[in-house]
């Protein structure tokens, strides 16, 4: 775990930077769940980090929420009470976007409604406003997988600035950050998203631009196809998700990651690389459609291939799935 300022690293741009380090002082735009996650890693990885989110309500319980992971970790023997003070005194939250001044890096992570949708315009009204108080050399993101960076960039007078990112949120040690180059997005841009990646110990994999990456378009392939043995009675869900964690290896079965993902997510991710491929294979299942138009959406809402306890943990199959 690295908790030290990242200043000795010395990643220095130019003369003009005055020796600031490349990547001192990120933000982020919202921080729901992979906000809150993106925060916690960068400040962790000696970064100062500013937050903006809707009101001081959600600035308070975010603010919990990161102090609860962290206490956990020390819990456990993973962090220490001192290192925790260390790290969210790096943490600093904020209503306006002024704030951001001096980043070298922002990233877009507004959080999913409870349809899954992401709204396209308002995220470019982020963008522009983000332009507007920002070094014309920061770099403006989006955390997404199925967004296409270019649209979001296309209004910018500095397009060439912009990238999106996807971290992969099935467990923690998903370490591989899928870094997109947009149509705009220029080679130091890049290059730059790479350095930031290994900072915060992730492995970057270059993407050019493509609806759902790598990870996702793997990923819905194999959903779908369970859900469809499901309905035609080929196996049964336990023995669908033992051969892909015996046979082949994986952390967690294919319905449990789903769960994890987030149905919602998965549901509207899907749609959007049917409509922009036209293939059936990305086109929902209507195993998926039944969760979710029931709300029963995966780990966050209790429900979802499985039952959850209230610490996330799966307790049983959710029988109401097969009824």
């Amino acid at each position: 775990m690295i908790i030290d300022s990242i200043e000795k690293y010395g990643l220095t741009i130019t003369a003009e930077s005055k020796n600031k380090p490349l990547f001192s002082k990120i933000g982020v735009v919202g921080a729901g769940k992979e906000g809150r996650t993106i925060i916690h890693m960068t400040a962790t990885a000696g970064m100062d980090v500013v937050f903006l989110d809707e009101s001081q309500e959600r600035i308070n319980y975010v603010m919990n929420e990161l102090g609860k992971v962290m206490d956990q970790k020390i819990s456990s023997w993973g962090l220490t009470p001192s290192e925790k003070k260390i790290i969210m005194n790096r943490i600093t939250p904020t209503l306006a976007y002024e704030d951001f001044e001096g980043c070298d890096l922002v990233i877009e992570c507004t959080r999913y409604s409870e349809s899954g949708r992401r709204s396209t315009p308002l995220r470019k009204n982020i963008f522009k406003k983000l332009e507007e108080v920002l070094d014309t050399d920061s770099i403006i993101a989006t955390n997404g997988s199925t967004v296409i960076i270019s649209e979001l960039a296309a209004d910018l007078d500095h397009k060439e600035r912009c990238v999106s990112l996807y971290f992969p949120v099935s467990h923690p040690d998903a370490r591989i950050l899928e870094i997109s180059k947009g149509m705009y997005t220029s080679e130091e841009v890049y290059q730059k998203m790479e350095i930031f990646a290994k900072l915060i110990n992730y492995k970057p994999h270059r993407i050019n631009e493509s609806n759902g990456n790598v990870s996702l378009r793997l990923l819905a392939t194999m959903l779908n196809e369970a859900c469809q043995m499901l309905l035609e009675r080929v196996s049964s869900m336990e023995d669908i998700e033992e051969t892909l964690t015996i046979i082949y290896g994986q952390r967690y079965g294919i319905f449990r990651m789903a769960d994890i993902v987030g149905i919602e997510r998965l549901v509207t991710l899907m749609e959007a690389m049917f409509n922009d491929f036209g293939e059936k294979h990305y086109k929902p299942n209507p195993l998926l459609w039944k969760l979710y138009r029931s709300n029963q959406l995966g780990v966050r809402t209790g429900k979802g291939f499985y039952e959850y306890d209230e610490n996330g943990n799966p307790v049983s199959i959710n029988k109401t799935v097969f009824n």
